[in-house]
């Protein structure tokens, strides 16, 4: 053979690799639930993602590749959510899994992850141990955790009703009620020490009835009342509270509540304290006058009828990670499609932004996000109670540092921590 052919061949050649090395598509695994309680979390989130690859697509796809999501639902149980998640992983081809909403799912899909060696962003789940009590080559979390979320819910109370002097809790009896509970507890006797818890009730995962709670509360009149609820619970916790009469006598916290504004309609009064689980809002005061912020609401009430969420919210800030974590691995591929190994180092200081502030990726693989804290007031602009008085805190002020066990961390806070926290408040 010639020598100037075989030059031209095996110049030829690792071109030819490199084009064959880039997907037909970029598949991503989604866990969400579909079917069960969580659905009021989990359709929105399915809703959500179908909307952003679609828009993804129609701009040309990540790095000239089309994205293609499927999804596993996570109502169907531990058992089936496991084997589904494997086989996606694993036979399905998936390059990308974003899993989970439930902190137990998240746990026990974490370490499944790390042995398959695929790639997982956990996009909503809350509970803080997951990089705290493990650590992992290949799960990263594009949102907060239950600390900040905790955290802004006491800055706000102690910013917004300085002299209370009492509190009580309703949460769920499983995991997440009680470990949220914690971190708020002691955050907030590390705070202002003398406030006395007068009740802590704990009913049953979707209790349909709390008037035993009410009646209990009723007597004790406690200033401020916490519920970490969600979902159903929340709804039927808030309705029967206001036709009991309760929300006229106490303040309520209800930290997951953005949730459920369009479903609580009239039952939630002016004049209680409402999260976000990060800086999620259809009128985020610093986002709503963005051409593709409102593009987005409009497209998301066409197709569903509702207003986004923080699910929806959550979605968004994972397939803006996903976007821009590929296009960096890209460009430090000069150009070529990576490889994991390539996309992994691209994580490292990963900074993206989906539908409110931008989100950080820090070295623990927890992600930094900004807080949104408000108060319900019946407008009677919408038929359901919007947010005034917000409040949107820094993020990277109120997690716990990297190492930290958060309730450790925020039982060595006091008082001035208070004005230590960047803040930015907005009428409405």
């Amino acid at each position: 053979m010639k020598t100037w052919l075989l030059m031209a061949l095996c110049a030829a050649m690792p071109l030819t690799a490199m084009a064959a090395d880039k997907p037909a598509s970029l598949k991503v695994g989604m866990t969400t639930f579909m079917t069960g309680p969580a659905s009021v979390f989990g359709v929105p989130a399915k809703n959500a993602a179908e909307i952003l690859v679609e828009t993804i697509n129609a701009q040309g796809g990540i790095g000239g590749v089309p994205v293609e999501v499927s999804f596993i639902d996570e109502g169907a149980g531990a058992e089936t959510l496991t084997s589904e998640y494997r086989r996606l992983a694993e036979s399905g081809g998936a390059d990308v899994m974003f899993a989970a909403i439930s902190s137990g799912n998240c746990q026990t899909l974490a370490p499944l992850a790390e042995d398959l060696k695929v790639i997982n962003f956990m996009w909503d789940c809350g509970t803080q141990k997951i990089f705290e009590e493990h650590s992992y080559k290949y799960v990263f979390r594009t949102q907060a955790n239950a600390t900040p979320e905790m955290l802004a819910a006491v800055i706000y109370l102690l910013k917004t009703h300085p002299d209370f002097k009492t509190i009580a809790v309703v949460n769920q009896d499983y995991a997440w009620g009680r470990d949220s509970w914690d971190i708020f507890r002691t955050a907030l006797m590390a705070m202002k020490p003398d406030v006395k818890v007068v009740g802590e009730f704990f009913p049953k995962f979707g209790s349909p009835d709390f008037s035993t709670e009410i009646s209990r509360l009723q007597a004790l009149r406690p200033d401020v009342i916490l519920s970490t609820n969600w979902g159903g619970d929340l709804d039927t916790f808030v309705q029967q509270a206001a036709q009991r009469g309760l929300m006229n006598s106490s303040t309520f916290v209800l930290p997951l509540a953005e949730s459920s504004l369009e479903r609580l309609g009239s039952s939630l009064p002016s004049g209680h304290i409402v999260g976000a689980r990060g800086d999620h809002y259809f009128r985020h005061p610093e986002r709503r006058d963005d051409d593709a912020f409102k593009d987005f609401m409009a497209r998301y009430e066409e197709k569903t009828g509702e207003i986004s969420v923080y699910p929806v919210f959550h979605t968004a800030q994972a397939f803006a990670a996903l976007q821009a974590v590929y296009e960096k691995a890209i460009a430090a591929n000069g150009g070529d499609w990576p490889d994991e190994d390539q996309v992994l180092a691209a994580m490292a200081g990963l900074e993206f932004q989906g539908l409110g502030r931008p989100v950080t990726i820090r070295e623990d693989h927890q992600g930094i996000e900004a807080q949104l804290m408000a108060t319900s007031v019946q407008t009677g602009d919408h038929p359901f109670a919007t947010l005034e008085n917000i409040m949107i805190f820094d993020g990277a002020d109120i997690t716990a540092p990297v190492g930290e066990v958060s309730v450790d961390w925020v039982a060595g806070l006091d008082a001035s921590f208070l004005d230590q926290v960047n803040v930015a408040t907005y009428a409405d």
